[in-house]
């Protein structure tokens, strides 16, 4: 017998191990065409068949860690990330790991850490994992499953919540339900209950291995109705006991698991000396909220919703309550005694008066005098600490500080090509803005951000060189994320070439609507729980001066590209292109002149301020390098015109630039490629990295206290410019 079960033991890892090797083969293979799509399905079926065969995890963490042992004989680095997120996820749904084989795993991830970047940084975060684990089974799976339910206990008490925004330019309206479903598909048994019964179910199966009989445990915990709950307290007492306690005996957690077991048992009528295999315990998707992004608030809109805890039965019955319950934390007025409501001045007022409200009222009305309160102007120091804090640490992979305990973390995840990107860099600085007035959000929550591409733009099936259709103009972030992270590459690029295609299929239908897929919630779900490492994209503020001295000037932002194009020559280029007046128009007409000053960039970060002046039809301004360069701290300039420039005079490299119109010619300017964001009838467009309003903030203020000295010695570690914080599983050192 033990004969045969080595044999199939042995079977099942060498079936496991050519999965695994299929997997590196995609990864190392370049993308080609129609191939494209289904990059990531063989990790996605690996994660499935192990959730619907838990025994089977032993077997593949056995190879997992055969293949870290075996990177670091042999120079495979790019495959040290794939693997460490392949085996932190299968530990994740993992239901009991031997001692010898979670100390094994420890060692191999250990020795990672001293690898360059970004190895050793992810290498670093998942050893911490795992020795939480080592010395707490099933904590992870707890905390996961707590957070992403909100399951309430007095223990941990942190909650997550994801929002997707759908950009409405890329998903057609007719798709939107397919995709709403899809994403926010929810599996069968879901209640409240069900997910205690699992955390139940899957830690005392994590501590007590064999001598936990899973089936008849899971049995009994159906049964008990609502006593579930006292017991769901109780495990979570034990766990976060033992987490926090670390150095303590580890035979007391066990002790007290097992109590907690027998008395589950006996309420049952069931043996519980009797030993037994264990049960599979899937880890459901996160509560995930589907919105199509149409209007600009929505996402400051749900974060504060969910900040506030306020619910969508609030937020539809009680209008009043709500604003008022706002406006409350999120004050926007002058500061000025004669513009604050009653209730706020008596609250802010040094002593309390004398008379009732009326009377100070009508006093407050008859007096000509106008006085701003400091407690109204000047924010807190603490409050502006802890807006300094949130900048390094967004800027930052190092934190020189501890973090402070947040109990809630909203996850952005945005769906669409560049365009969306703009706009939620737009949505981010108009966040940081509002926090560096008030603080509302940073005090209360973490935001994390993730981006998956999806364009509505046909695909032409070439090579990977030339590649060069509508849809790929429009995703240069994502083809830069898939350059730097080879992971994210291959399987969130490939999802979003997929997304809109099965949707289309389920809503054509001839059998009509279809039950909605897992597979695209399992996907985010795997990414926003193991992509925690970020790209940062640089935001550029663009100041635009119009023709017409009336219209006051525009400050907007960008990450990816600036089109500016005078619409007489672009006409007459299109017009005239390849004709037998090519020749003689290309000689009377040279552009119009502009004036350009710019700050060369160069390695040495040497600023040489540089003017030229020059005639052009149009000029594309890029943050991407054309050549696929992962340095991103600069923009590309390039001027369009009939004549051929050479190389060197078309094209410049610059930090910081100012473009001012010599003539009277209509230009028309578009930001992120998006249509929705143009400008007409424009003088001139300034362009600058993009300053944190909380580096602002804290630069502007006066070191008088010892504490604000404090906070000013921080500002070495904060970035002056504001960058876009994109979750990938890798990242790239910032």
């Amino acid at each position: 017998m033990e004969t045969s079960g080595g044999s199939m033991s042995s079977a099942i890892e060498c079936n496991l191990y050519r999965s695994i090797q299929a997997i590196l083969r995609e990864l190392d293979a370049p993308c080609q065409g129609a191939s494209a799509c289904n990059r990531g399905m063989l990790r996605w079926t690996l994660h499935k068949r192990i959730e619907n065969n838990p025994s089977h995890c032993v077997s593949l963490l056995k190879v997992l860690i055969k293949e870290l042992e075996k990177v670091e004989r042999v120079d495979y680095k790019t495959r040290i990330i794939p693997l460490l997120h392949i085996l932190a996820y299968v530990v994740l749904q993992s239901v009991h790991i031997p001692e010898d084989l979670f100390e094994r795993m420890y060692v191999s991830i250990k020795k990672l850490i001293t690898l360059p970047e970004p190895y050793c940084t992810v290498s670093l975060a998942y050893a911490r994992i795992m020795k939480m684990e080592m010395g707490t089974p099933g904590l992870l799976y707890q905390r996961r499953l707590i957070a992403e339910q909100s399951l309430k206990n007095d223990s941990f008490t942190l909650q997550e919540k994801v929002f997707v925004f759908a950009d409405p330019a890329v998903f057609p309206e007719s798709l939107v339900s397919a995709v709403r479903a899809d994403v926010e598909f929810t599996a069968p048994n879901c209640g409240m209950e069900s997910h205690m019964q699992r955390v139940v179910l899957h830690s005392l199966q994590a501590t007590l291995g064999r001598h936990c009989n899973g089936p008849r445990l899971s049995q009994a915990l159906e049964d008990c109705g609502t006593r579930v709950r006292r017991h769901f307290q109780e495990v979570v007492s034990a766990v976060e006991e033992s987490m926090e306690a670390a150095t303590s005996d580890p035979g007391h957690h066990r002790t007290q698991l097992q109590h907690i077991y027998t008395d589950i048992m006996a309420a049952a009528k069931q043996d519980p000396s009797a030993s037994g295999e264990v049960c599979g315990v899937p880890l459901p998707c996160p509560e995930i909220t589907f919105n199509i992004w149409k209007q600009e608030e929505q996402i400051w809109n749900e974060l504060v919703n969910f900040a506030l805890m306020i619910s969508p039965s609030e937020r539809s019955f009680d209008e009043d309550d709500l604003e008022e319950r706002r406006g409350s934390i999120m004050s926007n007025d002058s500061g000025i005694e004669g513009d604050l409501p009653v209730a706020e001045l008596s609250a802010l007022s040094l002593e309390p008066g004398p008379g009732p409200p009326e009377t100070q009222n009508e006093q407050r009305r008859k007096s000509p005098q106008f006085i701003r309160w400091n407690c109204v102007r000047k924010m807190k120091v603490a409050d502006r600490m802890a807006l300094v804090r949130e900048s390094v640490r967004v800027g930052s992979r190092s934190d020189p500080f501890p973090r402070e305990e947040r109990n809630l973390v909203g996850r952005v995840l945005v769906m669409g090509d560049d365009r969306a990107l703009g706009r939620l860099a737009k949505a981010y600085l108009s966040i940081r803005k509002r926090e560096s007035k008030h603080l509302l959000l940073t005090k209360r929550l973490n935001l994390e951000m993730y981006y998956i591409p999806v364009s509505n733009e046909p695909t032409v099936a070439l090579s990977g060189e030339e590649m060069t259709t509508a849809q790929e103009s429009k995703l240069t972030l994502a083809r830069f994320l898939g350059s730097v992270d080879p992971w994210y590459d291959c399987n969130i690029n490939s999802l979003g070439a997929m997304m809109l295609k099965l949707a289309n299929m389920q809503s054509r239908s001839s059998k009509g609507p279809s039950e909605p897929s897992p597979f695209l919630a399992d996907i985010i779900s795997y990414y926003i729980r193991t992509a925690f490492q970020p790209v940062h994209l640089p935001i550029y503020s663009i100041k635009i001066t119009f023709s017409k001295l009336s219209t006051s000037p525009v400050e907007d932002v960008f990450v990816s590209h600036v089109q500016m194009d005078f619409p007489e020559f672009k006409s007459l280029r299109a017009s005239v292109k390849g004709s037998l007046r090519h020749k003689r128009a290309t000689q009377l007409f040279s552009g119009a002149a502009v004036a350009v000053n710019y700050t060369k960039a160069s390695l040495s970060k040497r600023e040489v301020d540089t003017g030229i002046t020059l005639r052009t039809c149009g000029v594309g301004i890029s943050v991407a390098h054309p050549g696929g360069s992962k340095d991103l701290n600069s923009l590309s300039v390039t001027f369009n015109d009939l004549i051929p420039r050479p190389c060197n005079a078309s094209a410049i490299r610059a930090n910081n630039l100012k473009i001012q119109v010599l003539e009277k010619r209509p230009l028309i300017l578009c930001l992120d490629k998006d249509s929705r964001r143009v400008f007409s009838d424009i003088q001139s467009v300034e362009i600058t990295p993009c300053l944190d309003p909380g580096y602002c903030l804290q630069s502007a203020r006066s070191k008088h206290t010892l504490e604000e000295e404090k906070e000013s010695a921080l500002s070495k570690y904060m970035s002056r410019t504001l960058t876009l914080p994109i979750n990938t599983f890798s990242g790239v050192v910032h």
